[in-house]
C-alpha cells in the first residue's frame, strides 16, 4: 500500500513557474512507476509525465520543454518543475504509482494559471 500527497499548487500568471511534490509513505517506494495527471474541467484526465524506477522519463507533448520530473527514492519524493506556464496548464495534477496490476493516486493538487 501506499499513500501520495501532493503539494505545491497555487495560482501563477501565464510564463510562471511552480513546483510540484509528491510525498509517498508506505514501503519499496523505489519499485515503482512514478507519474503526474492532470484533468481539467470537463475533460479526461490525461498523462503529463512519468519517471520509472531506474529513471527514465516521458512527457506528453504538450509539456516538453517547460516541465521536468524527478525522483528522489531516498525520500520518497516526486518532483516536477514546471516553467513557461500557460493557461491551457490549468487543471488539478494528481500524483501517481504503479506497478503491475497496482495503481495508487493522491488527491490532487489544483494550478491555476491565470492573469
Amino acid at each position: 500500500q501506499v499513500q501520495l500527497v501532493e503539494s505545491g499548487g497555487g495560482l501563477v500568471q501565464p510564463g510562471g513557474s511552480l513546483r510540484l511534490s509528491c510525498a509517498a509513505s508506505g514501503s519499496m517506494f523505489s519499485i515503482y512507476t512514478m507519474g503526474w495527471y492532470r484533468q481539467a474541467p470537463g475533460k479526461q484526465r490525461e498523462l503529463v509525465a512519468v519517471i520509472t524506477s531506474g529513471g527514465s522519463t516521458r512527457y506528453a507533448d504538450s509539456v516538453k520543454g517547460r516541465f521536468t520530473i524527478s525522483r528522489d527514492n531516498a525520500k520518497n519524493t516526486m518532483l516536477m518543475q514546471m516553467n513557461s506556464l500557460k493557461p491551457e496548464d490549468t487543471a488539478v495534477y494528481y500524483c501517481n504509482a504503479h506497478k503491475l496490476t497496482y495503481d495508487y493516486w493522491g488527491q490532487g493538487t489544483q494550478v491555476t494559471v491565470s492573469s
